[in-house]
């Protein structure tokens, strides 16, 4: 039996006959438009990301599997925090904020890839990366939330494997995120003002001393780089 793998990195959602597709899937004689329909099934909740796809085919019977590569889980968590890129410093930062039914989505589209041995073990997995991005989930941080795990409190979202939010919910969920994004605004010109204003005390330091008293004031890198003099300003004196 001839057996034929055609691998393609596509947009989620958005398969067609054309190129790259259709032209490497031409020559098996399989049917392109069910293989470009199933692809986008499989593919649906990646939306805007970029997934290698694998289609396996056995040109004798025309039979075919589909395999999806998941785009990493900090890839997911940006995209369902509405997020460009995660925290400089969680420890102090907080960017985003998620429901748990979007870590329950997350976890389930990673579950071939995660160790945990059931869906509430994958979901903690994927707590971990958003507490390494400074993202919150239902209004805490990510390691107060795995305590919410363990405790019991999602348990009935996780056994219902809840993914989307009603209508009322997410009413409610983008006010909170107008909220966050506020708190978030605040949060930095407070790191600004004091991150300028170490600066004019230490004015006639060297960068590198400046700069080392900011991270030792927490001030956050983007906006270290945004203020701080650089090393040209020095050798400039």
């Amino acid at each position: 039996m001839g057996k034929e793998t055609v691998e393609v990195l596509i947009e989620g959602g958005k398969a067609t006959a054309a190129p790259p597709l259709g032209p490497a899937l031409g020559p098996t004689g399989i049917n392109i438009g069910q293989v470009v329909g199933d692809i986008n099934k499989k593919t649906a909740d990646f939306k805007g990301m970029q997934v290698p796809v694998k289609v396996n085919i056995d040109t004798d019977t025309k039979e075919y599997t589909i395999t999806i590569g998941t785009p990493p889980a900090s890839a997911l968590i940006k995209q369902e925090a509405d997020l460009k890129k995660g925290a400089s410093n969680p420890l102090v930062e907080k960017v985003g904020d998620l429901k748990i039914e979007q870590l329950i989505k997350i976890a389930k589209m990673k579950e071939d890839s995660l160790l945990g041995k059931n869906l509430k073990e994958k979901i903690k997995e994927i707590l971990g990366t958003c507490q390494s991005m400074g993202v919150y989930v239902e209004g805490v941080t990510a390691h107060n939330a795995i305590d919410l795990v363990n405790s019991g409190k999602f348990d009935k979202e996780i056994a219902e494997e809840k993914t989307e939010l009603s209508a009322e919910e997410q009413k409610q969920f983008e006010e909170e995120r107008k909220i966050l994004q506020e708190e978030i605004k605040t949060r930095r010109d407070e790191f600004l003002a004091k991150a300028k204003n170490i600066i004019a005390i230490m004015k006639g330091k060297s960068s590198s001393d400046i700069k080392s008293r900011l991270r030792e004031e927490k001030i956050p890198d983007p906006i270290i780089h945004e203020v701080a003099p650089d090393e040209a300003e020095d050798k400039s004196k």
